[in-house]
């Protein structure tokens, strides 16, 4: 997406790497472990799984580590956690949906509403923003991968329904249900891709300016900052000069 990746280099050159990358691998692991615990602990006969341990390798997690997190969903003692969708309102209206995974409904809904209340947004009804996105599969590769037209051919013999590239990289799209299918079909043709997930997608993005950006990135990083909440999906986009200022 047109925004995502320079927003991912911004996040990046914030610092902080070491108690990113631990939120991060606990987030993963949490990821797996429910996964697996709702479904097969074989990554091979379990969808869900096999992205979420793909997810975990893209981020350099070790191999133990995943295992372990595979592991502890067979365990007597593993936790249940529910899957939530928040959605509300940051700064200027921007929409940003968070997903969760929580052990205590109550206390998640209670952060979320006060991340939001503080940085002058509101949280809205399930549905209230995410009408405004698309939920989709999203394969990246990164610019290596080949040229716009090479990708683009590949994508569409895969079963993909949209690919968008820049000098970053490469994102394709696909329905949720394909996924697996066409991600299979691009590693024949391409290569492993660096990242296979479902997102949601906005259908309209939002350029802010710097008063705003600086507000949502704050309001992003407490979010993120939440051990129960696992994603953050936003519709804004950061202008290459108001990028070059954060």
């Amino acid at each position: 997406m047109a925004g995502h990746s320079k927003w991912a280099n911004i996040q990046h050159r914030k610092g902080k790497q070491d108690a990113i990358r631990s939120k991060m691998f606990s987030k993963l692991s949490k990821e797996i472990t429910v996964a697996a615990k709702m479904g097969d602990p074989d990554p091979e006969k379990n969808p869900r799984l096999r992205l979420a341990v793909k997810a975990a390798k893209s981020q350099s997690m070790p191999k133990d580590v995943i295992d372990r997190a595979i592991k502890k969903s067979q365990q007597g003692d593993a936790a249940d956690y529910t899957e939530i969708r928040y959605e509300g309102y940051g700064p200027n209206g921007i929409a940003i949906i968070v997903e969760a995974l929580t052990d205590n409904l109550n206390r998640t809904a209670s952060n979320v509403r006060s991340y939001f209340t503080k940085s002058g947004g509101n949280l809205g009804q399930t549905g209230s923003v995410s009408h405004g996105f698309d939920r989709v599969g999203e394969i990246s590769y990164p610019a290596e991968a080949g040229d716009a037209d090479t990708v683009m051919m590949a994508a569409l013999e895969a079963g993909a329904d949209d690919v968008e590239s820049d000098e970053e990289g490469h994102w394709i799209y696909c329905a949720v249900e394909n996924l697996n299918e066409v991600s299979e079909a691009l590693e024949a043709a391409l290569g492993e891709s660096t990242e296979s997930k479902l997102i949601w997608k906005p259908q309209v993005s939002t350029e802010v300016d710097l008063e705003t950006a600086q507000k949502l990135m704050k309001l992003i990083d407490t979010l993120e900052e939440d051990d129960d909440v696992q994603t953050v999906t936003h519709n804004f986009d950061v202008p290459e000069d108001v990028a070059a200022q954060l």
